[in-house]
């Protein structure tokens, strides 16, 4: 199953060796990491990405679901209390994006005080066990939530609700006298373009999220070929797992710009 894991430490030098521990369960097949980041919380409550990992499937946090949730956890105060309001759209965008709800990110930011570090991690794993065990002797505090798909469903909702008004002008406008359709139009015309807005950053989103799948199956493909026994069952079985929960997003895509 893909999950978030986020591990909060009191120091640099434990945080770096938590990421060696999780590194080396990755090699062991005990869990698989698509994307890793070492993170550090700074006194006026922002975020600084200490170490990109390079060496997984997802190459970099920036536009990914780990990078969504970095950016949450250094954004404003109320988000991580849970308020979520009109006012943070592009948080709540980032909330979706990362696939958890605000009751972790709540968790996670209570735990992330300034002067605390991080490892924000994007994962495959069956049991909590390993990860648990080699973080704890560490003192790290291991926080982890199952991905959720928000994302899909709430572009679709919003994709669906400008169809509806876009709709909604049309009949008005055809009904109307003659002077007050230009005053229509020009209503239309705006909710057009926002609607086109959102079809193409769905368009854009379903290539990336294509393209991390790929990089992901790819990946477990060339660790399945090197393992052995019920390692090798173990990636074989989270290979399926990422591609039946694409094919799964990809049908609910496909709705929204259809």
């Amino acid at each position: 199953m893909e999950k978030m894991l986020v591990v909060v430490f009191d120091n640099e030098t434990k945080v770096y060796e938590g990421s060696r521990a999780l590194t080396q369960l990755d090699s062991e097949g005990s869990i698989t990491i698509h994307a890793e980041a070492v993170i550090s919380k700074n006194d006026d409550g922002t975020v600084t990405v200490k170490q990109d990992e390079g060496d997984f499937p997802v190459r970099t946090v920036s536009g990914t679901a780990i990078g969504s949730l970095i950016g949450l956890l250094g954004g404003p105060a109320g988000l991580a209390l849970g308020a979520l309001t009109g006012t943070m759209a592009g948080s709540l965008a980032d909330l979706f994006a990362a696939g958890v709800d605000s009751d972790f990110l709540a968790e996670v930011s209570s735990a992330l005080t300034a002067g605390k570090y991080a490892i924000v991690a994007d994962i495959s794993e069956e049991w909590v066990t390993p990860a648990d065990t080699r973080m704890e002797a560490l003192n790290g505090v291991v926080f982890r939530t199952a991905r959720k798909s928000f994302e899909e469903a709430q572009r679709a909702r919003e994709v669906a609700e400008l169809r509806a008004e876009i709709d909604q002008l049309k009949a008005e406008h055809a009904r109307v006298r003659t002077e007050h359709k230009a005053r229509l139009q020009a209503k239309i015309d705006r909710l057009n373009t926002r609607f086109q807005a959102k079809l193409q950053q769905a368009r854009q989103r379903s290539e990336q999220i294509k393209d991390e799948t790929e990089a992901k199956v790819q990946a477990l493909h060339k660790k399945a070929a090197k393992a052995q026994g019920d390692a090798k069952a173990a990636i074989d079985a989270r290979v399926a797992e990422i591609k039946k929960q694409y094919e799964q997003w990809l049908e609910r895509a496909k709705s929204t710009v259809a």
